[in-house]
């Protein structure tokens, strides 16, 4: 008997984010999904799974107190899988697990930790399988932040959802075991008690309010340089909350000394030093935004030097208060202060390109083969017997040879893409009608937008499949197309003998 689970066929998915009301859902091609899973377990003999790799929920965009669902997770999941736009996708997954030689595997995220909990999986179950014990037993989770390893062929596949090596993402499974043990003891969690990690700040604390005004941001990823720029630009309101973004920061610094625990089984104390470069407030802000806080006299800019330098200190030193220039605004309202005027100068459409040139900078969203932060991470804390390494959480798909028939994937995502180009970047110009859509702010208008003679959005939803064919251990990386219930079209194949 293998000491993994062994298959003719894995399936692989993530990114999901099913959650939110409708007007603050993210996940788009609901049908094509369902028709997906279907033809998973459609397909013919042997034994297949369907690993769904993380984030299939998103209870961060729901309405819950505090950061993380405790005595509310059940009636926030159940919610979410009677909702009109998700609930398909639970029916067919119901009969997914009601096939014989068929295994659904759910993998933790960052945006689903609730899923951890002994009364969430419970409820999962009992949503697919009902008292089914056959079809119970199909039903297979991964939460602790191991991943998910079996066999296909004579080839060694790993998942992960990838957040383990994200400072701004990480989970603290220990206190997700903690609060299991609660429930289970019938006891609670004060939500005082659970602090969490910095890009579960960013998304409660800030994306969530942009959100509501503008719906899109979601599809931008939070945690990467100039974020802060784009947001305040976008919504001055935001600009209050400059210092609190600057501890979320420090939080995410910490975060870094804490990622290395997670995949190796090295990391049983913690490091001092991660070897990431530590970020700062001019990253934060982006060099175009950092220009303009600048800009000015020189008198003008070297106060706006002295208040990134202030910032930078601050939140370096955790629990320190944010030192303030003068006694009358802190240094957030400082740094808002001074950018309300370089806006005003260049208009608030030009201020919005030059803070997106920002974030999207070097931009590799699109490049299969780019090796990440997040493939350079994990590929290090995987061992060298694993043949098959996928990952999600970027949301960017890849697919890479990493030598020695081994070969490394990520899911991608089936949440909305948005795709910026050079062209639409170009100037003030070129960028008014992208403009015009962005600050209408729904998602109809995204979704309904063409630039060029060409979509805003990408259609473009992904999957990994690696199967025993003739003898090889086929890896693949496909899109799934049309409505989803034909083949998917194959982008990338690597064959391991």
């Amino acid at each position: 008997m293998s000491e993994f689970p062994a298959y003719d066929e894995v399936h692989v998915i993530s990114d999901i984010h099913m959650g939110g009301k409708p007007g603050f859902q993210i996940l788009g091609k609901t049908d094509r999904l369902a028709n997906y899973i279907r033809w998973v377990a459609r397909r013919p003999g042997g034994r297949v799974a369907l690993i769904l790799n993380g984030d299939v929920f998103d209870t961060l965009a729901e309405d819950i107190r505090g950061y993380v669902a405790v005595d509310e997770a059940t009636a926030t999941l159940t919610r979410i899988m009677n909702d009109r736009s998700f609930s398909g996708i639970w029916d067919v997954l119901a009969d997914f697990v009601k096939t014989k030689g068929r295994t659904l595997v759910i993998v933790i995220g960052n945006h689903d930790i609730e899923v951890s909990f002994p009364p969430v999986q419970r409820l999962i179950q009992s949503r697919l399988a009902g008292e089914d014990l056959d079809a119970r037993a199909r039903i297979e989770f991964s939460t602790t932040g191991a991943g998910y390893t079996c066999l296909v062929g004579n080839a060694r596949v790993f998942c992960t959802h990838g957040n383990e090596v994200d400072a701004w993402n990480y989970n603290r499974y220990e206190d997700l075991a903690r609060v299991a043990r609660r429930l289970n003891a019938g006891r609670t969690l004060d939500p005082k008690e659970w602090y969490p990690n910095a890009g579960t700040r960013m998304v409660k604390e800030v994306m969530n309010d942009v959100k509501r005004r503008y719906a899109w941001i979601d599809l931008l990823k939070p945690e990467t340089s100039a974020a802060v720029g784009t947001l305040v630009v976008l919504d001055p309101s935001q600009a209050a909350k400059i210092d609190s973004l600057l501890s979320i920061l420090g939080e995410r610094q910490k975060g870094g000394k804490q990622v290395e625990q997670r995949l190796s089984a090295e990391g049983f104390q913690p490091r001092e030093e991660t070897g990431a470069p530590a970020a700062t407030v001019d990253q934060l802000l982006g060099p175009n935004v950092a220009a303009g806080l600048r800009s000015g006299d020189s008198a003008g800019a070297r106060n706006a030097d002295d208040m990134l330098l202030a910032a930078e200190k601050n939140f370096r030193q955790r629990g320190a208060p944010v030192t303030p220039p003068n006694q009358t605004l802190g240094t957030g309202g400082l740094i808002w202060d001074r950018l309300t005027g370089w806006i005003t100068g260049v208009g608030k459409d030009e201020a919005l390109r030059r803070a997106l040139k920002d974030w999207l900078a070097e931009d590799k969203t699109f490049d299969i083969t780019d090796r990440d932060d997040t493939y350079k991470q994990v590929t290090a804390s995987v061992g060298s017997s694993t043949d098959f390494i996928v990952t999600g959480h970027t949301h960017l798909e890849r697919a890479i040879d990493m030598g020695g028939s081994r070969y490394y994937f990520n899911s991608g995502t089936w949440i909305r893409l948005m795709r910026f180009t050079d062209a639409m970047l170009k100037d003030t110009a070129s960028f008014k009608p992208v403009y015009e859509v962005l600050t209408d702010g729904a998602m109809a208008a995204i979704d309904n937008a063409a630039f060029g003679g060409e979509s805003f959005l990408l259609d473009q939803t992904s999957a990994i499949s690696i199967t025993l064919e003739g003898g090889k251990t086929l890896g693949r990386l496909t899109h799934v197309e049309g409505d989803g219930s034909g083949a998917p079209r194959v982008v990338q194949q690597f064959a391991r003998p």
